[in-house]
């Protein structure tokens, strides 16, 4: 959603993170005229308290886009893993820009951190991969025109409707000009690739010229970032997600993000940092994240990591995120883990979310995509079979639920 074609493994995910699988109607049908529901649109802005010249300002010769239904319509499922998704949204050169970036503007980032508590690190992290640190632009989209047809369109309507309003709140309280408010066809706009929802709740006016302007001042668009994570709940001066190396033998039905133990509990199991410094044993909240299973890379991700989760629910990006701003903040790169891991393909996946539906274990869609819905199914059916339920999917898996054992 929020990419060009170098990010579009992250545009699909975002998507259906941003609106989330259960809210996308791909079966619905539009009714009425664009234009009739734009003048309906116009009459619940004014009673929501937008003025006269904002809604005309906003909306007057606002027409519906098809290019941007197409472009939603349009968006298959992306099935990448871990290492080769952050392979390549933090390759070398991103990196290298993302260090020369704090650098160049430490006391910038010195003073976001001083009053939001989110450090240089993580803020650069999401400028790199929202927009290559400003270079993507979002194919220069006026984000009212875009956003009206999405709310539109039947498929999302209800939280597009409220990104409209949102971006006229925008426009009303004189951040932006309709015509500024250019970024990407779902909506995004800025370095940090904000909603616009999210642009009038937690945009900061820190360049202190009187408006929030994320489009043109970093000032504003990266200390709306801090913001935002801070309004997830980011606790200052806490770790986020940290390397480690499991045993082979763990009580991998633990190794889940809902479930957390101190780290004392994950020394005494085995597990130990990736680089050689001791893992400290002390009452540190902590949970095992295996992004590919108890053979891939292995985390330590601490409460900060769910302020992650709520910028992009998909968890291969905000695993990603929260690495490359480890990366960022000093650590080395990530290992290949303990053994090769098998990544199912989307077909795979689809017969695996069939197999476990048939064995009562799963209601969701059938989209091949592993998500928040599949996985938590994915370690149900692994403890029925016998397997190591680390709620990664596996062909054995799927082999053992074909023969119904």
């Amino acid at each position: 959603m929020r990419k060009q074609l170098g990010w579009i493994c992250a545009a699909a995910l975002i998507t259906a993170a941003t609106i989330g699988p259960a809210a996308a109607n791909h079966t619905c049908q539009n009714s009425g005229t664009f234009e009739r529901w734009l003048q309906g649109f116009k009459q619940e802005a004014a009673a929501a308290g937008m003025s006269p010249a904002t809604i005309s300002a906003a909306l007057d010769g606002v027409v519906y886009d098809p290019n941007v239904i197409r472009r939603d319509h349009g968006q298959g499922v992306f099935q990448q893993s871990f290492l080769q998704f952050s392979a390549r949204m933090t390759e070398p050169g991103r990196f290298q820009t993302g260090l020369r970036q704090m650098k160049n503007n430490a006391a910038l980032f010195a003073r976001i951190e001083q009053q939001f508590g989110v450090p240089p690190a993580v803020i650069a992290g999401f400028w790199g991969l929202e927009s290559d640190y400003g270079a993507y632009k979002g194919n220069i989209w006026p984000i009212i025109r875009a956003v009206a047809t999405l709310a539109y369109d039947c498929r999302r309507s209800e939280f597009f409707r409220t990104q409209l309003m949102d971006a006229l709140r925008i426009v009303q309280r004189g951040d932006l000009r309709p015509d500024e408010m250019i970024g990407n066809w779902a909506g995004e706009l800025g370095p940090t690739q904000f909603t616009p929802s999210d642009y009038f709740k937690h945009g900061v006016d820190f360049d202190g010229d009187g408006r929030v302007d994320m489009v043109r001042s970093l000032p504003d668009a990266l200390a709306s970032a801090a913001s935002l994570m801070k309004s997830f709940g980011w606790q200052r001066g806490q770790p986020w997600l940290q390397e480690v190396r499991v045993p082979t033998q763990l009580p991998w039905e633990q190794a889940d993000l809902a479930i957390q133990h101190p780290r004392s509990q994950w020394v005494a199991w085995g597990v130990k940092s990736a680089h050689g410094q001791p893992l400290p044993a002390d009452n540190m909240p902590a949970s095992l994240l295996l992004p590919m299973g108890r053979n891939g890379p292995a985390f330590l991700a601490y409460p900060n990591f769910q302020a992650y989760l709520k910028w992009n629910a998909a968890m291969v990006y905000a695993t990603t995120a929260a690495y490359f701003a480890a990366r960022l903040d000093g650590a080395p790169v990530v290992g290949q883990g303990n053994a090769p891991v098998t990544v199912l393909t989307t077909e795979q996946v689809k017969e695996l979310q069939q197999l476990l539906r048939a064995h009562k274990l799963y209601d969701g869609e059938v989209d091949g995509r592993i998500g928040s819905a599949t996985r938590p199914s994915v370690k149900k059916a692994q403890l029925k079979v016998g397997l190591p339920a680390d709620s990664y999917p596996s062909p054995e898996l799927i082999e053992r639920l074909r023969a119904g054992r």
